[in-house]
């Protein structure tokens, strides 16, 4: 029984690390061909095929079927390559390309501070947390904070060392395991937190990290802020994703993993109100002019998600069937809170009908009134939109649909589904969670007001898209994606549902994928691959070109009223989308460009004849085609 558990133990750890070959798997190496150095987050597939990805360390693991096939290699930044693994033991060189680099995001420079940030690097990989509990002492008036967070992991592999995130300007009191005091050094904002003895594969561990400090004001939205309410309360938030968990509590600060649940206690002064994460547990006074409120996450969660929100609120709610709908506003904005949030429970009911039940009803949904504009805490999704409709009161899309409903309630509240039940591996992948977020918005469109306002909203997201950079980036560093994550994202979705070309089946895959991925952090090609397997097509050259390429696919044509001709110019090879034609009379037709010129013949009698781009995102060029 014992060697069974080992064998189970240090197969889970192939898989988590993706660092050994299992039963009908085989190991790949991809390296630059300059200096040896190792390639991550190229694309390995066969057409037709299962779609890897190369890890940290440019390895990837292929089925044994696809080791001795001819497989293709494509990566930023280097010419495409094909090569077959039984042929080379498994390893390729790549060969850098000048011409194939983004101009922008090649001025883009990286520290080491970064990488020690955004990657998953050993002292990361080797243990798999479990469970958080966070201890806070909040004084708004010091702008100060103290208490412990209590980490439980299990070791993935043999070692003595483990690396978690507390921003350098605050102090770490100790760090403690089995009663004794641990030795840790500091690089940056990363601690790397030492063991007298080696901690073994497959045990659970637990330590209790003390800090304390005056976290500074940093990121988009403050980080953690201490600021007043309009009759000058304490008012103190959060909000760090991008900048870093880290900024305000120690955690493992990165997405990949995330702890199974979470417990979540601040003290308080008692005359204020602290609401975060998870399902309300009671608090207790502490007899010394504080309160603690203790909040349980039942579900994983990722660590930007985590929230404080401490100040003179009032509550009130509702129930859509068993799940709670709780509200927490200032006192003086009770009764626009009371008008306005009626939006909330249609907007669930029309989120749960196309992409399921809310994820986490055990800890319910709350809509917390702050003052910014909104971010997407799991079960505390914060609202600062001003109780108007757009975006801050304007039309945020620019074509007269937005304001007809809160965007900071539909969009954050979409972020239930993707973003924190499905979330992206790596921030460069970030658009797993931005995109599909901002897709949501449509679908809400489309549930309330119908189809064709759904389509004017997302043409209305055009005009924000830059096409500058991939909205792919570089990964394992600290680096955000450029805002086309969002738009082009969500646009990039609405293509692919033209793609599909069957709103049944469509509406299936969204259900099944959000199923499917639910609490798990995935890379773009699992989203290709899930895809894919249920479509029974090949639709990567279709991801490629839209998310690892800045420019658009760009269809070459020429039209008259009796025939057009056609083909695609696309920065991947094998790029081959179909798209439909619309007559003047709504007739439509479709055609399937690739990169060779065809041609179709139109029926006159229909009248003119478009390309539908409201349905397909595409660039357009119109050129004499020789005869």
């Amino acid at each position: 029984m014992k060697n069974i558990l080992i064998i189970c133990l240090a197969l889970l750890m192939c898989l988590l690390s993706n660092g050994c070959e299992t039963p009908g798997e085989k190991e790949l190496q991809l390296s630059d061909a300059r200096n040896g150095q190792p390639v991550e987050g190229a694309l390995i597939f066969r057409k037709g095929g299962t779609v890897y990805r190369s890890n940290l360390y440019g390895k990837a693991m292929v089925n044994a079927a696809d080791f001795r096939a001819s497989l293709t290699i494509h990566a930023k930044n280097y010419a495409p390559m094909t090569f077959t693994p039984a042929e080379t033991n498994g390893s390729a060189e790549l060969h850098w390309d000048r011409s194939r680099v983004n101009t922008r995001e090649s001025k883009k420079s990286f520290t080491r501070k970064d990488t020690l940030r955004g990657s998953y690097g050993p002292y990361r990989e080797n243990n798999d947390l479990q469970f958080y509990e966070l201890s806070l002492r909040v004084d708004p008036a010091a702008q100060y904070i103290s208490g412990s967070n209590r980490i439980r992991f299990r070791m993935l592999k043999d070692d003595q060392r483990i690396q978690l995130d507390l921003f350098e300007n605050m102090t770490i009191d100790s760090i403690i395991h089995r009663g004794s005091v641990l030795n840790y050094e500091r690089e940056f904002n990363a601690v790397f937190i030492d063991f007298p003895e080696m901690l073994s594969a497959g045990q659970t561990y637990e330590i209790a990290f003390h800090y304390s400090g005056h976290p500074q004001r940093s990121g988009r939205f403050g980080g953690l802020s201490f600021l007043e309410d309009s009759l000058g309360n304490p008012w103190v938030v959060t909000a760090c994703q991008g900048i870093g968990a880290s900024l305000w509590w120690p955690n493992k600060d990165q997405q990949p993993d995330e702890v199974d649940s979470m417990l979540i206690r601040v003290a308080v002064p008692s005359d204020l109100v602290d609401v975060s994460n998870g399902r309300f547990m009671g608090k207790t006074d502490l007899g010394d002019g504080y309160t603690r409120y203790d909040w349980k996450v039942h579900y994983p969660i990722n660590n930007y998600s985590v929230s404080l929100n401490i100040g003179k609120y009032v509550h009130f709610g509702e129930k859509l069937g068993d799940l709670t709908l709780d509200y927490f506003v200032q006192p003086y904005h009770l009764k626009a809170a009371q008008r306005h949030f009626a939006q909330t429970k249609p907007m669930m009911v029309c989120f749960e009908k196309y992409f399921g039940p809310y994820p986490f009803p055990k800890d319910g949904f709350k809509l917390i009134e702050v003052p910014y504009s909104g971010m997407e805490h799991q079960s505390a999704v914060t609202y600062g939109n001003l109780f108007k409709n757009g975006y801050l009161n304007r039309d945020w899309t620019g074509v007269g649909i937005s304001t007809r409903f809160d965007f900071i309630i539909v969009h954050e509240s979409g972020h239930e589904w993707y973003g924190n039940s499905i979330t992206a591996n790596d921030v460069s992948d970030a658009w797993i969670q931005e995109g599909w977020c901002t897709y949501t918005e449509g679908v809400y469109v489309e549930c309330m007001f119908g189809y064709e306002d759904a389509i004017k909203y997302f043409d209305g997201y055009k005009s924000k898209v830059r096409n500058q950079m991939p909205i792919i980036g570089p990964s394992g560093v600290n680096n955000w994606p450029p805002g086309d994550q969002y738009f082009k994202g969500a646009i990039f979705l609405n293509t692919l549902r033209h793609v599909v070309d069957d709103d049944e089946k469509w509406w299936a895959l969204i259900r099944a994928y959000t199923d499917h991925f639910q609490y798990q952090n995935i890379w773009t090609t699992d989203v290709i691959n899930f895809f894919n397997d249920y479509l029974k097509t090949d639709l990567r050259p279709v991801f490629e070109q839209y998310l690892y390429f800045a420019d658009l696919p760009v269809l070459q044509y020429q039209m008259d009223e009796q025939m057009i001709r056609y083909r695609w110019q696309a920065n991947v090879a094998d790029f081959d989308m179909p798209l439909k034609l619309r007559a003047a009379n709504g007739e439509m037709v479709k055609i399937h460009p690739n990169g060779e010129w065809q041609q179709t013949t139109l029926d006159e009698s229909a009248g003119g004849w478009t390309i539908a781009t409201d349905l397909f995102y595409i660039a357009l060029e119109e050129v004499v085609v020789e005869k």
